[in-house]
């Protein structure tokens, strides 16, 4: 018997705020001057969905800890000036939240002061106040499970009565860890294939949202 849906949970990076294309522009441009050139397909699929602790890693097992520490400065001043000029609400995703009924809330692996920023600059961090979780707070983050586990402790529900709307490789990853089920958002940067898989539906229009989850 499957679980009637008790909350949703948002990633917020690509699926409630249109911001993983200027990340990777920014890391493509950082990753060029700091001496590792990357294509934009290879930083979608190294570091889009994950934490910035595990972009560090990857980026100082690359070019040592003090070139990690400084392409993340650069990264984080030129990502919020780009989100104070550019950054935008996800197509459809206001609608949406203007009408869903569920519990919800967001966990993802950015930060809670670029949450802030990012949901602030959007106009949608009304919809989640006091309902926001970072993987800071956890010992893992994404593909692990521990972050959608925090999320879905923390509001009280079993992880069998959560819903993930993920966009990433790593975050329905994770979603499937947790033994929830996830919705696949591929309006943004990521393949369908990389999402494709159990307990997981697929879906292109944010504006499919509310019809997935009445399915759900």
């Amino acid at each position: 018997m499957i679980n009637p849906v008790e909350l949703v949970i948002f990633d917020c990076d690509g699926v409630l705020v249109d911001s993983e294309r200027m990340a990777v522009r920014l890391h493509v441009a950082v990753g060029a001057e700091l001496g590792w050139p990357l294509t934009e397909a290879e930083v979608i699929e190294k570091f889009i969905g994950r934490s910035i602790v595990s972009n560090g890693e990857q980026i100082a097992a690359r070019l040592g800890p003090a070139r990690a520490t400084l392409w993340l400065e650069r990264f984080e001043r030129l990502h919020h000036a780009a989100v104070d000029a550019e950054l935008t609400p996800v197509d459809g995703i206001l609608d949406v939240l203007d009408t869903l009924t569920l519990p919800s809330c967001v966990a993802s692996g950015s930060s809670h002061d670029t949450m802030r920023r990012t949901l602030g600059r959007a106009g949608i961090h009304r919809y989640f106040e006091g309902r926001v979780f970072s993987a800071d707070e956890v010992p893992h983050g994404k593909p692990a499970p521990d972050l959608f586990l925090h999320a879905a402790k923390q509001m009280g529900v079993h992880p069998s009565a959560c819903v993930v709307v993920e966009d990433s490789r790593y975050g329905i990853q994770a979603a499937r860890a947790a033994g929830m089920r996830a919705l696949g958002y591929t309006g943004g940067l990521t393949p369908a294939r990389w999402l494709e898989g159990p307990n997981t539906s697929v879906f292109d229009d944010m504006r499919e949202l509310p019809g997935l989850l009445a399915r759900a």
